[in-house]
């Protein structure tokens, strides 16, 4: 359990990659695995990564196993696994079934090695240019430009249905960043669907 410890404290993965969408940066699985193989040699360890397609109700998720192997004798290793899953789109634009699938494998890998390495989303220390700055920085939070427009796209839905559809076909969009946004469009929907109550109350009284 000590060398896990050491692995998680010492594994730094950058977030490497960047959405033009939102104006923000964030990891992906291969971001991990690259930071965390010097680690794993050093501690005589290896990570092993493993998909599993299920059926739950009438959709399809990819399980995907996460398995750390650290060795402490010739005769003798300890293991640690996590799974995460990850929803297969009905349809994404510009993708075939396979890219599909490899698609969500990538998102439930990417949140398999988060959880074994205890990794948020948080901005990672060596990704600063350590001088203090305001939260307004925060490579992963949605450019101005960016929020205004997912405002504007929720100001045209009059119904929750309407607000419901919207929220699916950004996740559709952003596929495995949309995790890094969830809560400040969470909050963006929020006063959406308050106002859809309101005016829904408004005609009812009328």
């Amino acid at each position: 359990m000590k060398v896990l410890q050491k692995i998680q404290s010492e594994l730094k993965a950058n977030k490497g990659q960047y959405n033009n969408f939102g104006g923000y940066a964030y990891r992906s699985c291969e971001d991990i695995l690259e930071a965390a193989k010097p680690i794993l040699a050093k501690y005589d360890a290896a990570i092993t990564l493993s998909d599993d397609i299920v059926l739950i109700g009438d959709r399809y998720y990819v399980k995907a196993t996460a398995t750390l192997t650290i060795e402490v004798n010739n005769t003798k290793a300890m293991t640690f696994t996590t799974t995460a899953f990850a929803r297969e789109a009905v349809a994404r634009k510009g993708m075939d079934e396979s890219q599909i699938t490899g698609s969500a494998s990538s998102y439930a890998r990417k949140y398999a090695l988060s959880g074994l390495f205890a990794l948020d989303d948080t901005k990672d220390a060596d990704t600063m240019d350590n001088r203090a700055k305001p939260a307004t920085q925060e490579t992963t939070k949605p450019t101005p430009a960016a929020d205004k427009l997912v405002v504007a796209r929720a100001k045209k839905c009059k119904t929750q249905a309407e607000l419901n559809a919207l929220w699916h076909k950004l996740q559709e969009e952003l596929g495995d960043s949309f995790a890094d946004v969830k809560g400040v469009y969470t909050v963006v929907f929020a006063q959406r669907k308050a106002e859809i109550a309101k005016a829904g109350a408004t005609n009812a009284n009328n």
